[in-house]
């Protein structure tokens, strides 16, 4: 009855893995490095890259259903081998699978929902493990960002997890693709002062224009591409994404935890 999770080692892939533990369900855990993977106690550990459907075999073996990710390779890049994959995934005789979504579909989506498997999409919105990327400007006190007002529904990776977890146990969720978003539409400058007060200091925020952001990501090298991406995004974030939906809780039976919390969970990354 074992669950095989891919991208174990990843910020949704550890939530996952330790929601299916707190279930009881034996886990085995896929990365590329196991030697690093520090999963804790009662995981299984095996090695394996979803860019290679062979290197699957041994770790398939006994495996009842399986946690997807869209990408691979030390690039992140969307998987090419989508139908390699799912071919082997079902030649194992896995029955179930979830399938954490990312903003634009690799080959893997089709050839999975093409399948005789039981499928999930899990579509998450913005994750509140982002922002640690402003660890260090919160420490320092102060952060400058753009559009200070944009305001997006994060979700809380624990939750992600939570929902694909609940996926992979239980009948009844072959099909669905689930949006998922958090209980609250909160703006960029609420976040600040959210990890500032769970930090126990206080931290300025100071809103740049668009083209001075736009200057400021290029001196710290972000690909224009993403700069394009970051800064058309949070401009007017997608409302079909950033409308709080019930579905973490629908899915779930506990409420979708609030930005505060993860703050108050993550403060020491602050201090």
């Amino acid at each position: 009855m074992t669950i095989l999770v891919a991208g174990a080692t990843g910020t949704v892939g550890r939530q996952v893995v330790a929601a299916l533990r707190e279930a009881g369900a034996p886990v085995r855990a896929l990365t590329r490095r196991p030697g690093a993977a520090a999963l804790g106690p009662g995981v299984e550990v095996v090695g394996g890259d979803l860019t290679d459907a062979a290197s699957l075999e041994s770790a398939l073996h006994g495996v009842i259903a399986v946690h997807l990710i869209n990408f691979g390779g030390d690039g992140y890049a969307p998987l090419e081998n989508g139908p390699e994959l799912t071919a082997a995934i079902e030649g194992a005789g896995v029955r179930r699978v979830t399938l954490l979504a990312g903003w634009s579909e690799s080959t893997l989506e089709p050839a999975v929902r093409a399948s005789g498997l039981a499928w999930t999409v899990v579509a998450p919105t913005e994750i509140m493990a982002n922002a640690l990327e402003w660890a260090d400007e919160v420490r320092a006190g102060r952060v400058e960002r753009p559009y200070g007002d944009s305001r997006t529904a994060m979700v809380h990776e624990g939750d992600i997890g939570a929902v694909a977890a609940t996926a992979l146990l239980n009948e009844g969720h072959g099909g669905a693709e689930y949006l998922l978003t958090g209980p609250e539409r909160i703006s960029l400058r609420e976040k600040i002062a959210a990890l500032g007060a769970a930090a126990g200091r206080t931290v300025e925020f100071a809103e740049l224009t668009p083209d001075e952001a736009r200057a400021a990501m290029r001196k710290q090298g972000v690909p224009e591409h993403m700069i394009d991406f970051q800064l058309e995004v949070f401009a007017d974030p997608p409302a079909e994404y950033n409308t709080p939906n019930g579905v973490i809780e629908e899915v779930t039976g506990r409420p979708a935890r609030t930005f505060a919390r993860w703050a108050r969970e993550n403060a020491a990354a602050f201090r």
